[in-house]
């Protein structure tokens, strides 16, 4: 069975490409449309020109960049509080944010309840 190719509102990615990003803003849901009709941060603007010139190392603490079209295929390292968690852009990530793709929170697991959990536990031998 073929694999389905990517589209976005009925584009193809190479379509999406050749657009330019008000064109692009156009086309996304209204909080990425809004983000970038009101203008990219400095920070925002130096991210995008690492991925057109291909850098292959590219850090950030931008995680409210909206993915575009040309930054399908990069992984950008975005950093989580702690680290800086490796993100490869697939098409499907486009009109998405970067933290979206990195998460902050740790998930939490509790081992067995200790001694003095409950009032029953008093009664129980020490080891």
């Amino acid at each position: 069975m073929a694999k389905k190719e990517f589209t976005y509102r009925g584009k193809k990615l190479d379509e999406l490409q050749a657009l330019s990003i008000s064109e692009i803003a156009q086309m996304l849901p209204s909080r990425a449309r809004r983000s970038l009709t009101r203008g990219m941060r400095h920070e925002q603007k130096v991210v995008l020109k690492k991925v057109s010139a291909k850098d292959p190392d590219i850090r950030t603490h931008c995680r409210d960049l909206v993915v575009l079209p040309s930054m399908v295929g990069t992984i950008i390292k975005v950093y989580t509080g702690k680290e800086f968690f490796p993100v490869e852009v697939q098409p499907e990530m486009i009109g998405h944010y970067l933290g979206e793709f990195s998460l902050t929170r740790k998930h939490v697991t509790h081992s067995a309840p200790g001694l003095g959990a409950t009032k029953s536990s008093s009664n129980v031998a020490v080891k």
